[in-house]
This record gives C-alpha cells, sequence and structure tokens, in this order.
C-alpha cells in the first residue's frame, strides 16, 4: 500500500494565486497526495507567495517563517515556497530565506509532485535563475497559442490521467488545468488569461508572470460548468487584463461573446469580471455587462490616478474628465453598478496639484470600493531610475489623507443605497454572525459585504432578494424580502 503523503497549501495574494493553488492541489491529489487544511498536519507546507509590493513580500516570507516553525511543534517536514515571489527570485530567495526547504518556480508546476517528494526525502531541488518571462513567449500575440511549451499558472499543457479522484476538474483542452477546490464556498475564480502586455512603469509583474495569454473559450466553459457541478453559484473571471482577453485568439471582442455562454451555465447565477483596463474599455463590452442576464453589472477599473502628468508618468491613459465620462456611460446603463478601484499616492514627481485634482476625480467618482496605496520602489521598473522622488512623510501623510477621504466616500456610496433592493448571494450563515453575503456590486474579498437582519432560513449558495435598511461602513444591512423565496432562475 502506497505511503500516505499530506501537503497543506497556504495561498496569499490575488485570487489569480487561489486558483493557482487549486491547480497545485488538483495535480497533487491526481498523484496521489492527501490535502489538509492546516500546515501543522501536513507532512509538506507549500506556501503560495505573493510578489507584488514589498508589503506583500513580507506577508509571504512571514507565512514562511511561521510555517517553518511547525517543523519543531507538528508533524511538518518540509516547507516549500511557490508563486510569484519564488518565480520572481528563484535561487536568491533560496539563499536570503534557508528557512524554506525548497523555493520552486512556475516550471516545477508540471512535476509538483515529484519536486515535493524529493524535498521531503531530504534531497535537494535546486531553484531557477530568475528570468524575464515575457521573453519566453513570441512578441507577437497572435503567435504565442502556437508557441512552445510555456509554463502557465492555470493553462496545464499535459495530459490529465484517464481515472481522475473524485472532485477533480477534468482537462477539456490542451491547455486545461487539473483543479481541486479548496473550500466549499459558492464562489470561485476563474483564470481567463495570464501575463500582461502593458508595461506600467511602477509594475513587475510582466517581468515574472510573462506577456499575456488568453486561455481558449471551450476551457474556460468546460471549467465553468465543472464548479457549477461542485455547488459553485458565481464565477469571477481573472487575469492580469481582461479587457485584453481574445487578442492572442484573432478576436479582440470575444470577452463580448464569451459572457453570455458562460452566464447560461446551468447552475451558474452570477459570472462577474474582475480587472479591467479603463483605456481598453470599449461600447460594446460595457453594453454586454450591463444587460445580459446573470453577468453582474460590475466593474473592476484599474485608475491609479486621474492626473494627467501622473499617469503619463505611470505610462498610462487618461485623466479625470474621461474617467468621469466613463462612469457616466456606464451608470446611464446600469444606475445601480458597482465600480471599485485601485490608486498610487506618491508617485516621483506627483505635485500637490496631482494630488488635489486625484482627490477631485473620487469625490466626484461615486465609487463603490477604493484601495490605496504609496508609492514604493519595485526593483526591475522604470520608476526606479525617475527622479522627482517624494520622501517617506509625504508619501505617508498622503496616503493616510486619501485614506481617509476614501473611507468617507464610499460610506456616502453605500448610504446612497439605503431603499434599493438587491440580489444577495449568501456565503456564510452561523449562530455569532448570522447570515452574511454579497450583493452584485460586491466582489469577494474587497468591497464590503451584506449583513442580513434576520438569518432564519437562510443557507449558503442561496440567492435571495432583499431591502437596503441601513449601512455600517461599505456594508449594507438588509431586511429579507418575501420570506427566502430564490432569486433568479
Amino acid at each position: 500500500m502506497p505511503e500516505r503523503r499530506t501537503v497543506a497549501l497556504v495561498t496569499l495574494g490575488c485570487a489569480r494565486n487561489e486558483v493557482d493553488s487549486e491547480e497545485l492541489a488538483g495535480r497533487l491529489a491526481a498523484d496521489g497526495w492527501e490535502l489538509v487544511e492546516d500546515a501543522s498536519d501536513a507532512d509538506v507546507a507549500v506556501v503560495n507567495t505573493c510578489g507584488f509590493v514589498e508589503a506583500a513580500k513580507k506577508d509571504s516570507v512571514d507565512a514562511l517563517l511561521e510555517a517553518n516553525d511547525l517543523k519543531d511543534h507538528g508533524k511538518t517536514q518540509a516547507v516549500v515556497a511557490v508563486g510569484c515571489m519564488a518565480e520572481r527570485y528563484g535561487k536568491d530567495l533560496a539563499e536570503a530565506l534557508p528557512e524554506a526547504d525548497g523555493v520552486l518556480g512556475f516550471d516545477d508546476y508540471a512535476d509538483i509532485s515529484d519536486r515535493l517528494q524529493t524535498i521531503l526525502n531530504g534531497g535537494i531541488h535546486a531553484s531557477h535563475t530568475p528570468r524575464d518571462r515575457r521573453k519566453l513567449l513570441p512578441i507577437s500575440p497572435a503567435e504565442r497559442q502556437a508557441a512552445p511549451d510555456v509554463a502557465l499558472p492555470g493553462h496545464a499543457q499535459d495530459t490529465a490521467p484517464e481515472d481522475l479522484p473524485d472532485g477533480l476538474a477534468p482537462a477539456s483542452g490542451p491547455r486545461a488545468p487539473l483543479r481541486r477546490r479548496l473550500d466549499t464556498s459558492p464562489v470561485a475564480s476563474v483564470k481567463l488569461a495570464s501575463g500582461c502586455d502593458r508595461r506600467c512603469s511602477f509594475c513587475a509583474i510582466p517581468s515574472f508572470r510573462g506577456s499575456f495569454i488568453s486561455r481558449r473559450p471551450s476551457d474556460v466553459l468546460g471549467e465553468t460548468r465543472w464548479l457549477a457541478e461542485q455547488g459553485v453559484k458565481e464565477v469571477m473571471l481573472v487575469s492580469e487584463n481582461n479587457t485584453s482577453y481574445g487578442k492572442d485568439l484573432g478576436d479582440i471582442r470575444l470577452l463580448e461573446t464569451l459572457l453570455p455562454e458562460l452566464a447560461a451555465v446551468d447552475g451558474i447565477e452570477r459570472v462577474r469580471v474582475s480587472y479591467l483596463q479603463p483605456a481598453e474599455m470599449r461600447p460594446g463590452l460595457i453594453d454586454v455587462l450591463t444587460s445580459t442576464e446573470n453577468v453582474v453589472p460590475y466593474f473592476d477599473l484599474s485608475f491609479q490616478h486621474s492626473a494627467p502628468g501622473v499617469l503619463r508618468a505611470m505610462r498610462r491613459f487618461g485623466d479625470t474628465e474621461r474617467f468621469l465620462e466613463l462612469l457616466d456611460t456606464i451608470r446611464a446603463k446600469a444606475p445601480t453598478a458597482g465600480v471599485r478601484s485601485n490608486f498610487i499616492v506618491g508617485f516621483p514627481g506627483e505635485t500637490e496639484e496631482d494630488f488635489k485634482e486625484l482627490e477631485r476625480f473620487l469625490t466626484a467618482a461615486r465609487l463603490d470600493a477604493i484601495g490605496v496605496f504609496g508609492y514604493s520602489d519595485e526593483e526591475g521598473t522604470e520608476a526606479v531610475g525617475y527622479e522627482g522622488k517624494l520622501d517617506a512623510d509625504t508619501i505617508a501623510g498622503r496616503l493616510a489623507h486619501l485614506s481617509r477621504l476614501a473611507e468617507e466616500l464610499t460610506a456616502q456610496r453605500a448610504e446612497e443605497r439605503i431603499g434599493d433592493t438587491v440580489r444577495v448571494l449568501v456565503e456564510t450563515v452561523d449562530d455569532e454572525d448570522g447570515a452574511v453575503g454579497r450583493a452584485e456590486h460586491q466582489a469577494p474579498e474587497t468591497d464590503g459585504q451584506v449583513i442580513f437582519t434576520e438569518s432564519a432560513g437562510l443557507a449558503p449558495g442561496r440567492i435571495v432578494e432583499a431591502k437596503v435598511v441601513g449601512t455600517e461602513g461599505v456594508d449594507l444591512v438588509v431586511e429579507l424580502l418575501d420570506g427566502v423565496e430564490e432569486a433568479g432562475r
């Protein structure tokens, strides 16, 4: 009888990382590993790291060190780093953090079972030398789909075993991954594409995630159908830039075609699209996002700033007036549409006037959720070499000021929804917190939640209609309408 091997996956960072973790879980389960929830119960703890900004990298290091402590107190025998920080720094991370028994890059994902077994047996797997993954795929997007095998997390390219254990997603095409769900949430992310072709001067993501490449529509549909069979009610499409979907498949408007097909999958009640670039928004996409049944009118728009000079230095496009026009266009079609965005303050050369311009935009934009970050140098990015760097105190002051303003503005926006009827996906029900869910304008983790005044008869996965009767910051307080009759189809 084969030796029982246990593994736990600890995921940090964004929804894309969560999908990658479930792909790794699928590969490991297919090879006989037993997945456990608690790292202290696992032979191997795999930490899926984030490498976006300094704070995220620190969280990843802390998680690795915390997992390493389990080797003295639990059954854990090895701690392994995967994910963006592991890919970005490779052998440099391995040398700087000897507490990690292994640092595996994206190229190791296809052989993750063998890699972990080697490490568990006391062997050493040499970590990779970091490289610019943009150079692994052709410059021309049209040539990428036919390119030689390149490791693309979320786009598995090997053939799945014929006899898969229960709970694994079957491969539905040459780039369809194995997948094993790591929770029972009624919400799941689906990867639409990987990588990014934009060259924002502050962002290092393309260098370690690579150039943009779309997943084929049949693979996205196949995975969505499988998720629906697992009880998922809402799928969220994720990538570094969803508005570019299809450009390497010969159709930049492919998302407009795919969304109605996803929304028609039996059992799926909501389709949500994240990570939209304002400069790439087009009328047809806005129409589909605001008028397709079961596609929620939700716009996760990456504005980053609104002062023209700062945006040009970021190698981005737009200004306050153009952004407000875009929001007016969206709300003319869907007045209650949800809109969120992130912003960077203290970018090199940002003047007091630029900062006030950003304040002006936020005050007028009526966003539902706002993330604010202070600028920090990211090695390998163009902005590192910019002149006009602001001192730390100035950045901290602007960050604190804009964060307070954002909190006030999003609370005001929530109050505007009092009296509205909303469709709520119930996510959790327990004796302590009652029933909690999300309305259509709220994405998982980032945009607030809905709190029910009564939880009797509610269960996770149900979509119900409710009336907004109050707010708690960005959170809505609601009363159930018409008992617990399910809304939707």
